[in-house]
């Protein structure tokens, strides 16, 4: 990835007393790229450097082949020429303007030969039709981001980037939002930074994740990958998740149940109401995962699946968390130590995965 133009090329050193952003990253061009970690990471101060607000005295970016900073050549280009949309916290609309006058503001950045993402694709992709007459006053908080975020797409940026849009909206807006956030990744062909601290945003929306800790990457990858390593912070987290992206199989309306399938293996879960081969995202705690030597049928768990032990981790001295590889697609299981011992849970050994609840993401 690092040598096609399509991809994110940005290394950024940039420290005051106490904080020192040390990265090197290659990332994809395209889809949902969260910046993930506690707070104090550096997750805003590395998205304010791909922003061109922050200069990094040792920095370097390329966005699809496009050069923005060079320090060795003393190169960077300020943030009101790079091609770029930014969506901060706050929806930050003018006041006195219409909603359809912010994003012809908005509009008016771009010359009418640059403009790759047409105004009424981004009113459309966020559904915000029905507003465009009213005032910001009038707009709900969930209501004020998805036009914020539709006059960034205004813009026809090559890279959005996202602080903490959900942050300042309560949990119904929150939900309210994010079906709109999905969609950037399914129908926009730009990377999308997204910077989070809560893990069920990343699970919902990410495709690649970078981890930030005291300024640093500690994992960069796709979502699957990093959470469901066990040399991670995370992964000693209680609610520690893997996700697992299938697609709906078929649907047992006797019994309201749907079938998932993911790498050739079902997954059931209660019944949904989607078309057959409709692409979804699950996620599965690994406290909610169980192990067995035997495929059992005398259980209720529905979702037994085939799976090899990959490695342990015994940091936790009643518990040992377990990486299973199950047909190339990584599980974690949370067992005690007693059950470890007593079922022989090394490197190597094949077991069944007892999944016991699995719940849909998008």
């Amino acid at each position: 990835m690092a040598g096609d133009e399509a991809a994110i090329r940005a290394r950024f050193g940039l420290g005051w007393p106490g904080f020192r952003l040390d990265v090197d990253l290659a990332l994809p061009g395209r889809g949902v790229i969260a910046l993930f970690g506690h707070s104090g990471s550096g997750k805003t101060t590395l998205l304010r450097c791909l922003a061109g607000l922050e200069r990094a005295a040792d920095g370097y970016l390329a966005v699809r082949g496009e050069l923005w900073q060079d320090e060795a050549q003393r190169l960077f280009v300020p943030t009101h020429r790079r091609p770029l949309g930014y969506v901060f916290q706050e929806a930050s609309l003018f006041a006195h303007l219409t909603v359809r006058r912010n994003l012809e503001f908005g509009l008016k950045r771009v010359p009418a030969a640059s403009r790759r993402i047409p105004l009424d694709q981004a009113i459309a992709l966020l559904g915000i039709e029905p507003l465009l007459d009213r005032m910001p006053g009038r707009l709900s908080g969930g209501e004020r981001q998805r036009v914020a975020i539709a006059r960034a797409l205004a813009t026809s940026p090559r890279l959005l980037l996202m602080d903490e849009p959900l942050a300042a909206l309560d949990v119904k807006r929150k939900q309210e939002i994010l079906p709109y956030l999905e969609r950037l990744h399914a129908e926009l062909d730009i990377p999308v930074v997204y910077v989070s601290h809560a893990p069920e945003e990343v699970a919902r929306l990410a495709d690649h994740v970078v981890l930030l800790a005291d300024g640093r990457a500690l994992a960069v990858g796709p979502i699957g990958e990093v959470m469901a390593r066990l040399d991670l912070p995370f992964a000693h987290d209680e609610d520690a998740f893997v996700v697992i992206d299938a697609r709906v199989a078929a649907h047992d309306e006797a019994y309201a149940l749907t079938r998932l399938e993911f790498a050739g293996l079902p997954l059931w879960i209660t019944g949904l109401d989607m078309p057959l081969a409709s692409r979804v995202r699950a996620r599965v705690l690994a406290r909610d995962v169980s192990l067995a030597l035997t495929e059992r049928h005398d259980s209720s768990i529905l979702n037994v699946l085939p799976a090899r032990v990959v490695s342990l981790d015994e940091a936790d001295p009643g518990r040992t968390l377990v990486r299973l590889d199950v047909a190339g697609t990584a599980l974690l299981a949370r067992i005690t130590r007693r059950s470890a011992a007593q079922l022989g849970i090394v490197p190597g050994r094949d077991v069944y995965a007892q999944v016991k609840g699995v719940a849909l993401l998008r």
